[in-house]
């Protein structure tokens, strides 16, 4: 993390983290407070996130007290939210209202216990163009799985890397392919949920009301594109571990079980 003495690689701007955390999620209660090898996951979280450069100011946005015990324990920053929020981003824009002399927020996802600080910093280098105002990650697809798995957003861009569109289904349709071979006759995207703002327009997309798109996709950033905004893209190979259920944890668990993990 930027300590504010050494040079940002954003020049003057100033980024920070954000980490919406609640413990009442409808598949996994409680799950920022699981414990994974050892250490809980929202504290995984922050310490993966405290680590980016491009981040001067780390926070935890909860509305649940066990939550911000966890964090007190370990020396986290938090900040209490209202529990009304639909979304991280809503939690966010409540949250940079206390903080104003921030230019970008990163939203950062509470279940992703090992995300990558290069890719924190990656989506943050979009703002040194300053007419980007959204930004987020999106992965190659290199299995045919991914393309068809409903929980798997797609997105597809045009030449300057902005998004033209998210969908659950496969897109784009491939005319002149069986579904089987898709993924050799075309380049696919998955969309990586990390968002980037500029705080401005985190401001605004909070205050539209939700789209028609939004709604048949169940997809947030459909009803900014629906708006007129537009979401810049940078392309990732870094794979993201996201815990969505108690299965994911275990599975995991399993995985990490036979390596050393601080």
């Amino acid at each position: 993390m930027n300590d504010g003495n050494s040079k940002s690689p954003l020049g003057d701007l100033r980024v920070i983290g954000i980490i919406p955390a609640r413990y009442a999620s409808t598949r996994f209660p409680g799950k920022p407070l699981v414990d994974i090898a050892g250490k809980t996951m929202i504290q995984r979280v922050y310490e993966q996130a405290f680590k980016a450069k491009s981040l001067s100011k780390v926070v935890i946005a909860t509305d649940d007290e066990r939550i911000a015990d966890e964090v007190k324990r370990f020396r986290g920053e938090f900040v209490f939210t209202a529990s009304h929020h639909q979304s991280g981003t809503d939690r966010c824009a409540e949250v940079i209202e206390q903080f104003p002399e921030f230019d970008i927020v990163i939203n950062i996802q509470g279940d992703e216990p090992f995300i990558e600080p290069a890719q924190i910093d990656l989506l943050a280098s979009c703002f040194i163009e300053e007419k980007v105002q959204l930004a987020t990650l999106i992965k190659p697809i290199q299995s045919q799985e991914s393309i068809y798995n409903p929980n798997s957003p797609k997105v597809v861009i045009d030449v300057n890397g902005r998004a033209m569109y998210f969908s659950r289904s496969p897109i784009p349709f491939i005319r002149n392919g069986e579904p089987g071979v898709w993924a050799e006759k075309h380049q696919f995207y998955k969309h990586i949920g990390i968002y980037g703002y500029r705080t401005e327009s985190l401001k605004a997309i909070t205050k539209l009301p939700p789209s028609s798109l939004e709604l048949a996709e169940s997809l947030e950033q459909l009803r900014w594109i629906e708006n007129g905004f537009y979401i810049q893209t940078k392309i990732t190979d870094l794979e993201t571990v996201a815990i969505d259920t108690p299965e994911d944890l275990l599975k995991l668990n399993k995985l990490i079980a036979s390596l050393k993990m601080e």
